[in-house]
Formats: structure tokens, sequence, C-alpha cells
């Protein structure tokens, strides 16, 4: 049984799931002295960093600008755990922008323990204080509503059952699939918009709630040469080994796979373990994806950053075009298909472990690398696979303002270009970048610029105390696929907490704070004070 928990009724600030977003919006709010319950479904807090074992996708300014100074302070948080704690070799420890794993998605690959234990630490004297109450391992199940208020969210213990009703005046949605939209009757979007809808050239001409970005359960691996770690074959395995997408290459399963940015066929290598030097790895998306050789594409752990002999092994994280789900939607199909969509993607991914371990050709003319060791001991799992799929999609608000495509695409508004918001709540920076999708279609990855995030779109349009703060705001099927990425989403997330600790103060609501432009400049001068960067120097988008 678990043990006893005491569950506060009501709070000032109460917010539903512990992704990037939520652990972001309950420091804003900590800081600003009000008490907060946050809530996860999981038993680790982070979301896209630790459950979901993502490292960071983000724009190739990140160690210059474009981030708040709280994310900041986490990315080198980051960098001072191994600084502290691991035998980095004296070079690497002087790296001011050290990478740890040496990936090429980003300037900060690492492992999801290592950013799990700096959010700790960030959240303990909050915790320390009694203004923050964290509860793991329970998920939202009912909200209670009055008018265009939600009064109240009732939250069940995945162990046992246990449900616990928790009132507050401010109510954050930080779920990763916008579940208190649902919950609470929040009018909202899922799937793809009709291209009328907002004129957006990529957009279907026909709307699908159903037309969603595929999954992906992540794992980890490391590979020992002359050890036997081969799984068990999959029990889907014969099926997921001959599907092969009408719009794909070859097989699914395979090194064969699609350019995102081109849709033209381009092999993949996989070497384990390169001997190669990490210290001249200089992870650049606006340059190159970094996805031709899988193994450094998102490598968490870099052997040959430490001392000779401390680890006979890199750790690499795979997030690749052959584990991404997209079957059956997660959304809008009812539980019973939620439930088979996760259970699928689980089988292709542990299918594609099994593949690279039996089948998967190697440079030396062989088949199958049998030293492929699945990682618990890095998801914190059982089985070896992330503790949550990857979730590209959400919910979204029907907002007070929608970001469209045509704020965004370079091939629209000029590489200098994008829609600057009077109410620029923090800025962000990706190419629009879909994966394939539950409709069937293939990649959507196109230019854009350095975007501004405005207030309008974390506010609903018509229920007045519930703020989104992640993949759930105001943006399209189309733009959620830049306005999606790591750093984006602890910016709503920190917004979304000041905004509620704001409003507290002053007395006034979220709509009040946007539509008054006296209101709005002190809220915004919170922003500044906290580090939060609302406009873009004079960059290109790529």
């Amino acid at each position: 049984m678990p043990t006893p928990i005491a569950t506060p009724g009501e709070t000032e600030v109460l917010i539903v799931g512990g992704g990037l977003g939520g652990v972001a919006a309950a420091l804003a709010a900590c800081r600003a002295g009000r008490t907060v319950v946050l809530t996860e479904e999981t038993d680790w807090v982070g979301g896209q960093l630790t459950a979901q074992a993502v490292p960071p996708d983000e724009h190739p300014w990140v160690e210059q600008f474009g981030v708040t100074a709280s994310y900041r302070a986490l990315r080198e948080g980051i960098r001072a755990h191994y600084r502290q704690w691991y035998p980095l070799r004296a070079r690497a420890r002087d790296l001011v922008r050290l990478n740890p794993g040496a990936g090429r998605v980003s300037k900060l690959c690492h492992e999801p323990r290592v950013a799990l234990a700096v959010i700790e630490a960030m959240l303990a004297p909050h915790r320390a204080a009694g203004r923050l109450t964290v509860l793991t391992e329970h998920r939202p199940v009912a909200a209670e509503t009055e008018g265009d208020v939600v009064r109240a969210v009732t939250v069940e213990d995945v162990r046992d059952g246990t449900r616990h009703t928790i009132a507050a005046p401010y109510v954050i949605d930080a779920t990763e699939t916008g579940d208190l939209l649902e919950l609470a009757g929040v009018e909202h979007a899922v799937g793809a918009e009709a291209s009328s809808e907002h004129d957006e050239p990529h957009a279907p001409e026909i709307a699908d709630p159903l037309n969603q970005q595929g999954i992906t359960i992540c794992f980890a691996l490391s590979h020992h040469d002359g050890e036997d770690h081969t799984i068990d074959r999959p029990a889907d395995y014969d099926f997921w080994r001959s599907y092969r997408p009408d719009f794909w290459p070859g097989p699914l399963i395979g090194f064969l796979a699609p350019n995102p940015r081109t849709l033209e066929a381009v092999s993949r290598t996989f070497e384990p373990n390169p001997d190669d030097d990490p210290l001249g790895i200089d992870a650049d998306q606006s340059a190159d994806a970094g996805d031709k050789e899988l193994w450094a594409f998102r490598r968490i752990l870099a052997r040959n950053l430490h001392r000779p002999g401390a680890f006979d092994s890199d750790i690499t994280l795979v997030n690749w075009p052959l584990n991404d789900y997209w079957l059956k939607p997660l959304l809008g199909a009812g539980e019973e298909t939620a439930r088979q969509a996760l259970a699928e993607a689980r089988q292709l991914s542990l299918s594609v472990l099994h593949w690279l371990q039996t089948e998967a050709p190697r440079s030396d003319g062989g088949t199958g690398f049998r030293g492929l060791k699945l990682r618990p001991d890095v998801t914190g799992t059982a089985d070896g696979l992330a503790k949550a799929a990857y979730i590209r999609e959400s919910r979204r608000i029907k907002a007070v303002t929608t970001v469209t495509e045509r704020d965004v695409a370079i091939e629209l508004v000029g590489p200098y270009g994008g829609t600057r918001h009077a109410d620029s709540v923090g800025v962000g920076g990706y190419r629009i970048d879909l994966h394939p999708s539950t409709g069937g279609d293939n990649y959507i990855d196109i230019g854009s610029v350095p975007f501004e995030i405005p207030l309008g779109a974390l506010l609903p349009r018509r229920t007045t105390n519930l703020l989104p703060a992640g993949k759930n705001i105001g943006t399209t099927h189309i733009t959620n696929g830049c306005y999606r990425l790591h750093p984006v989403e602890w910016n709503v997330g920190e917004v979304a907490g000041a905004l509620a600790a704001h409003c507290l103060d002053e007395g006034v609501r979220p709509h009040q704070v946007q539509e008054d432009e006296k209101r709005f400049e002190e809220f915004a001068r919170v922003l500044d004070r906290a580090g939060v960067q609302r406009r873009w120097p004079d960059v290109r988008g790529y």
C-alpha cells in the first residue's frame, strides 16, 4: 500500500500535470509567495526531460538568449551536476557549454535522472517552506465548474484508487494531453483543423480531429562487446517487422527513412560506441538535423568525456523514425483506443530493439548487435521503456489569440518576419516539425521564424480561471509543431504560474490583464524582473 499523504482540500494555485510546464508554473507561483499543489500521473516530475526520456530540442541560440532565466538555471544546474559528480576529463569539466551526451540533437543532451535531480532541487526550498505540495502518481478524473469558473479538480491516486478533491481560485492544466480541458468542458480543438479555418496552407482541406502526430515510447541503450543482451521476441514482432507505411521508402523497422525536411529517402547509419571526440561535436539543427547517424543523434552519456575506464559504453536514447507510432490516435476515439495505442507503441519500440539486436545490418557485413543492453536504470522502469509516452500533440484551448501558420512560416513571412504581439510573454524558436500522423500524413517539416508567445494564446475564450501550461495553448495542429518543444513549454508554464499569482495579488482576472494596456504593462514588468525574455533580437529563421 502507498504511504498515506496529507492532501490539502484547497490551495491558491492548483497545477495538474508535473511536466516541464507544470514545474515552471509551480516555481513561478511559489516564488511569488503563493501556495501550490502540483500533481503528476507518474512518479517523476519533469515530463519530457524525465518520465518521457527526451533530451531537449532547442533553437540554435539557446546558449546566448531566447529562453527564460529559470530555464537557463535548469540547464546550468544539469551541467553543474555532471561537473560535481561525474568523472569528467579536465577539458570536459572546464567547458562552459558542456554537452554531457555529446548528442547531435541538442547542445545539452543528458540522462533523465540528472534532470530529475536538478528539478527536485529547484522545488525543494518551496516544499520545505510549506508553499508547495507535490502529489506524484495522481491523475485528474473530474472537475467541478460553476459558469465560467473551474471550482475544483478531483485527482485519483493511481496506486490505490483513493480520490481527493482540491479547490483553488486558479487551476493550471499542465497535463500532457490537456485533460482538464475535456473534464471541465473548456472549449478546445484536437487534431487537424481545416485549412479554411485559419487559412493555413499546410492544413488539410477537411478538419480531422483524429489526425494527430504520432507518439513515441523512448528507451535507453548501451552496448557491450562480447555480451548477449537480446530480449525475448516481442509478441507483435512479426507485424512490426513486416509493416511498411504507404508513404515510407521501406519497412518502418529499418535504416531507410524519409528526410523530414525533403521527404527523400535517406539511409541512416548505426555504429555503437564510435571512437569519436565528443568535444568536437557542436549540435546545431539550423545547419544539420543531426539524425543521419542514429547512435550519436540522441546520445545522453559520452564515455570519452570521462576518465578512461569510467564507463565501458556510451548511453543513447532511442527516439527515432523507427519507433514513431501513428496507427491509432491517442485522443478523441475513446479510452480503449488510447490504451491500445499505448500498448502497440510499446510493442513497436520493443520490436525495434529486438530487430537491432538480431537483424540490423552491420558495417562489417554481419547482422545484429547482441551487445545492445536495455537500460531500465536510466528510465526508472522495470521493463526499460520510458515511464510515459512522448506525446507531441495535445488538446488545445480555443484561445483569445490563436497562433497560425501565417504567423510563423518562413515561406509566408520571410526569414526576418513573423507576427509581433503587443502582449508577448515569451519567445521560442524551432522549425514547424510535425511527425507522421494518425491521419496518414508524412512529415510536415518547414522553416519558421523565431516567434513570440502572445498572452492571448494562454487564455481560453470563456473560462476565466483555468490556464494552460504546455502544448495545450492556442496553437493549431500546424503551429503546435514549433511551439511544442522543451523551452517553450517551460516558458508557457512559467507565465501561467506568474499570471495566476499576479491576478491573486492584484484582484484581477487574466483576461483583464491581457485586455488593458496598463495592467499588461504591470504584469510584463513582473516577467521582466523574473528574466522572461519577451522579444527577439535580429535573428533569422531556419
